[in-house]
């Protein structure tokens, strides 16, 4: 039976947790399916539960595959989940919302210039000060400083639901930095690859003129008449809980993602970091809390933020979206007083009403929820953002009494239910979960404007609203000539250059991109060489194949950490090769390799096209894989295919600009070929009979790449001369450490600031030059039972490039001192 078909016959009388009916957004009270479904029910009829379970299956890879991700704060990044089932709404109900919005979007508007203007709320006593001044988004530094601006809110968000009766109430806004818009883009994407026909029947907005629109607000957000407006995005960073979230609204408004470090304030001017010179900033698309954004008069602690930022904003100098101390919108003490706030600030009433709420400062409201504590939500006012307090009535009792005004009470909302499949799928059923929607409202023009559409959110059933999935969110047209959002055609934008995204941290990103990349590929092919001399001599650890053994699974020890003692006769190879590749927290590890590699490429998400997340996926996968599977042979099965996904980041690159990042990659790359070469050839260094060298040798080769490089040139007399020419001095071999140097040298020289006599420059032409004078014979040259020569050249070449990465890093990534944390000094004592 279809999946539809069984949620509503098991719909008949819908209901959740504690007994509370809910109103159900695909079913209405008479059994029926509401008007948005009937209109998909041809399609929908012949969707069972085996083929939306392969549509789950689908989307997890996609998503996997786009590298999307969230980190709840304190925990590592997790998978973004997306539900397959759409939440749809028909134009009839969504217009009822739309208009709301936009009148919710002037009122927030005008909130904000009069809390940081002339505060005729506060006086005229329409909001009690308390309520406004003891929220932490109230920046008083930016007090008055609204008045030149009379449309300082440029975008926000609003969280919304459907209460019993199916109407739509206000949860919250978000207007500090509204995240949301990157995961509604990604879970739009995703879901009309796997729903392909539903998609198309349903006649709904697309996206993309709402991204044009946001694009041309923030280019006219610019002070005065600019023609070519500077906009960057400022994000707090690769450990933020929506780092994806930011890098993905970015790439697609085609603005650079910046971090605070890359940005710098002189003469009241915003200027960012470019190589060789400051680019001035117009516009700050802001995805850092307002507190952080200026160590010199906000947290003197903070490392995220611009000192100087706020006083270029009061010279309106640079506009930051949305302005600083937009956060006092995200008080919920607001939403008990916002229709009276509407009738004071626009003489209107408030066509979207809020979620019931009192403010525990007022003593009528406050004798309210002591007495109905166990039917509301309390949150606390004096932290971003606003925490439900979880704990026993009586302590919440104590606290409350303590500060009242520092609380607020919210009811709980029996929320409107859709089917979802993530927690039925088990089951083969879409079971009904509540659901929300953050809707996304942009100032363009003389007016504000909703996204038809928005990010659907599936709560816990357990009442703490916690989102365990998202969904996409369907707005149907009303009619097939209907123009996509509204918007028959877009405003002019300015179709002048971006800024230049080669700051210097994005060169030490893309630097290490290269490292990581290259660490990880080696790693794979030293495990792969590995595992065949495991197989071929675990068992007969007493000969001289089981020398060997030992000596390879040395070179693992030597790069990726600890390793069972020699000559015991019990290693567990595969509980190790499995520690290589599964421990994240193994110091020298390919999971941690690639790891790193994935953080790297996180800080410069927007200069990279999507395919290259398709590397993390199919790694990914391979891990998963063999955490499932103990057999041995899973071991070289799924280094096999992270090796593929982790080569095929070279091809990606290839399709890049050739602008200084890309070279940047090239140096880091080619940097760290030469110190894993340096690793491998230490196996060189002993000699340990004609037929252990040989097995060695043979290994040092196909974990190089060169195996067949060697052979065809000597056919299969494998000695230590003729591998260290190869690997060393071929200057048409790719894997030897004469090519490396020559390349790392062609893409050094095209980075900026290099200017043919830079220390980093000198350094290579240093190492070339030696390399050439470097004569094999002396290098294999015995002294006893070593390669004393051989044990000098490699010491000295691993400390040369050390110094040369160093080199490179004090010219091409250094921007000056680092910041300093101001809340951190002393503070000194009054003398007499």
């Amino acid at each position: 039976m279809p999946v539809l078909q069984e949620y509503v016959a098991a719909l008949t009388q819908p209901m959740l947790g504690g007994g509370a009916t809910r109103y159900d957004e695909v079913v209405g009270p008479d059994g029926l399916l509401r008007p948005p479904w009937k209109r998909l029910a041809a399609v929908v009829a012949g969707i069972g539960a085996e083929e939306l379970q392969r549509i789950d299956d689908q989307i997890v890879r996609f998503l996997s595959d786009d590298g999307v991700t969230y980190s709840r704060p304190g925990e590592r990044p997790t998978a973004w989940r997306l539900d397959p089932v759409p939440l749809v709404v028909d134009a009839v109900s969504w217009r009822e919302v739309e208009v709301g919005l936009a009148q919710r979007a002037e009122l927030l508007n005008a909130v904000l210039v009069d809390l940081y203007g002339e505060r005729t709320l506060l006086r005229d006593g329409v909001v009690p000060a308390a309520a406004v001044l003891s929220h932490p988004g109230f920046v008083r530094v930016m007090a008055y400083g609204s008045r030149d601006d009379p449309r300082p809110l440029v975008v926000s968000a609003t969280d919304l639901g459907r209460d019993a009766e199916g109407t739509w109430r206000v949860l919250g806004d978000r207007a500090q930095a509204p995240s949301g818009l990157g995961y509604a883009l990604e879970n739009r994407k995703v879901l009309s690859r796997v729903l392909p026909e539903l998609y198309r029947e349903a006649d709904l907005h697309r996206v993309s003129p709402y991204l044009w629109a946001f694009r041309s607000a923030l280019l006219q957000s610019a002070h005065g008449e600019l023609p070519d407006p500077r906009v960057v995005v400022l994000t707090p960073g690769t450990h933020s809980e929506t780092a994806y979230d930011q890098a993905a609204l970015a790439t697609n408004l085609g603005f650079p993602l910046v971090q605070g470090s890359d940005l710098t304030v002189r003469d009241g001017w915003v200027l960012l970091k470019s190589l060789g010179r400051l680019e001035r900033v117009d516009v700050i698309l802001r995805r850092v809390d307002a507190a952080w954004c200026d160590p010199l008069e906000l947290r003197g602690d903070s490392q995220l933020g611009v000192a100087g930022l706020a006083e270029a904003v009061r010279r309106n100098r640079v506009r930051v979206v949305n302005g600083l101390g937009a956060g006092v919108l995200e008080n919920p003490a607001l939403l008990a007083y916002a229709p009276a706030i509407c009738e004071h600030l626009l003489g209107e009433s408030l066509r979207l009403p809020t979620v019931p709420t009192w403010w525990c400062g007022d003593p009528d409201a406050l004798a309210h929820v002591l007495d109905h504590l166990d039917e509301l939500s309390v949150r606390a006012l004096d932290s971003v953002p606003s925490p439900v307090l979880d704990t026993r009535p009586e302590v919440l009792t104590r606290r409350i009494l303590a500060a009242p005004h520092l609380y607020v009470a919210q009811e709980r909302l029996p929320l409107s239910q859709a089917p979802t499949w993530s927690d039925g799928r088990t089951a083969g059923l879409a079971t009904p979960r509540p659901v929300s929607v953050r809707a996304f409202t942009v100032r363009y023009g003389s007016s504000y404007r909703t996204l038809l559409g928005g990010l659907g959110n599936v709560l816990d059933v357990a009442g703490s609203n916690r989102v365990v999935a998202s969904k996409d969110v369907w707005v149907l047209k009303s009619g097939a000539g209907e123009p996509d959002q509204g918007l028959a055609e877009v405003l002019p934008v300015s179709s002048g250059r971006s800024l230049p995204a080669t700051v210097p941290r994005v060169l030490e990103d893309m630097f290490w991109v290269g490292r990581y990349a290259e660490r990880a590929e080696d790693l794979l092919r030293l495990v792969l060489a590995a595992h065949v001399v495991v197989e071929d001599y675990r068992s007969r650890p007493r000969t001289g194949g089981g020398l060997s053994l030992q000596i390879v699974m040395g070179l693992l020890a030597r790069i990726a950490g600890r390793h069972p003692q020699a000559g015991d006769g019990d290693h567990d190879y595969d509980a190790e090769f499995r520690s290589l590749l599964l421990d994240v927290d193994r110091t020298g590890s390919v999971a941690q390799s690639v790891e790193a590699l994935r953080d790297a490429l996180s800080g410069v998400r927007d200069q990279w096209s999507a395919d290259v997340w398709r590397i993390f996926g199919v790694v990914d996968r391979a891990r998963a894989t063999m955490a499932e599977d103990p057999g041995s042979h899973q071991a070289a099965e799924s280094a096999g295919r992270m090796l593929t996904g982790v080569l095929s980041l070279a091809g990606v690159t290839a399709n890049m600009i050739r602008d200084p990042g890309w070279h940047m990659i090239s140096v880091g790359r080619y940097v760290e070929r030469g110190q894993q070469l340096r690793h491998l050839l230490t196996a060189l260094t002993e000699r340990h009979g004609l037929d252990v060298d040989r097995e060695v040798l043979a290994a040092v080769l196909a974990a190089a790449e060169s195996s067949v490089t060697h052979r065809r040139r000597y056919r299969d007399h494998v000695r230590p001369a003729g591998v260290l020419d190869l690997l060393l001095k071929d200057p048409d071999n790719p894997r030897s450490l004469a090519f490396s140097l020559a390349r790392a040298a062609e893409h050094l020289a095209a980075v900026p600031a290099s200017t043919g006599s830079t220390r980093p420059e000198r350094l290579l032409a240093a190492l070339v030059t030696e390399l050439e004078e470097t004569d094999v014979a002396r290098l294999v040259a015995i002294g006893g039972v070593d390669r004393p020569h051989l044990v000098t050249f490699l010491d000295s070449l691993g400390a040369r490039l050390d110094r040369l990465a160093e080199a490179v890093a004090d010219l091409h990534f250094a921007t000056g001192p680092a910041p300093r944390r101001f809340g951190s000094l002393p503070i000194l004592e009054e003398v007499p």
